[in-house]
């Protein structure tokens, strides 16, 4: 029954952001992106601090070695922000150079300090690949955080399915953007990002065998989850918010930051006298 649970909840999050993030791209909905941002944003932090990190703190497990994993978790996800961001920055310098190394993209992480040096990212159905590669190990991780939670508790679970979806609009949006560069075509666009988003079912399948077996390691997973979040929050969305706005603008990203972090409040609440 838990299983059945990961898997609706992982197909939700993973392929419901990725229609989602098409929906805000390409319909009338898109000017709302700023809104959607805030929301997000409130989401993930109060999952993060209301949800996931208490509900490992009540584990038993010493406070000092989860503090440890959620600083590492950090510097983790830190790291391969990085990484990502460096090789969106070869796509868009190198877009022009026409090499035929489809595989050359994929492993940009590891080749991070010397990549400027060769421009093999360059041809656009690689870089492609490259965006599509980081993509589906992205969903698989956050396929293992919902399981996690799930394995904990189903609300908690389902809650974590809610802010995945939310925090990979945002992304999604991104992806589809680099991928309409090479061709116009949007349903191809949407259909190879769908194939990276349902690779979440894929994650949360192992994650379901990996948390069974280590149910002793449950508490350190919710926290890497819960530091895959904050960061998130923190260092992707809210310095997208943090333009120089007018007053109303100000108080209308305020109220839906807030309005993030009711919804998560909403839910639990439903599901505790649910």
């Amino acid at each position: 029954m838990t299983l059945l649970a990961i898997l609706i909840g992982t197909l939700v999050a993973g392929i419901g952001s990725v229609w989602l993030a098409a929906w805000l791209s390409f319909g009338v909905i898109s000017r709302y992106t700023q809104h959607m941002l805030s929301l997000a944003a409130g989401a993930l932090l109060a999952t993060a601090f209301l949800h996931l990190l208490p509900e490992a703190f009540e584990a038993g497990v010493p406070p000092q070695a989860l503090f440890l994993t959620l600083l590492l978790g950090l510097v983790f996800f830190f790291l391969l922000d990085k990484a990502e961001l460096w090789h969106h920055g070869h796509e868009h310098h190198h877009g022009h150079h026409d090499h035929g190394h489809d595989h050359a993209g994929a492993d940009h992480a590891g080749h991070d300090h010397h990549g400027h040096h060769h421009h093999a990212h360059g041809e656009r159905t690689a870089g492609h690949w490259a965006v599509l590669a980081g993509d589906s190990v992205h969903c698989f991780g956050d396929g293992i955080l919902i399981a996690s939670a799930f394995m904990a508790d189903v609300q908690l679970g389902v809650i974590a399915s809610l802010a995945v979806l939310a925090h990979e609009v945002p992304h999604h949006m991104g992806d589809l953007v680099v991928l309409r560069q090479g061709s116009s075509n949007r349903r191809a666009a949407v259909v190879k990002v769908s194939m990276a988003g349902a690779i979440t079912a894929l994650g949360g399948a192992v994650g379901y065998v990996l948390v069974d077996a280590l149910h002793g390691a449950l508490p350190y997973f919710l926290v890497v989850a819960s530091s895959s979040f904050i960061y998130v929050a923190l260092a992707d969305l809210i310095p997208q918010l943090q333009k120089r706005l007018s007053a109303q603008e100000t108080v209308s990203q305020i109220i839906w930051l807030i309005g993030g972090m009711a919804m998560v409040m909403a839910v639990s609440r439903l599901a505790h006298t649910g």
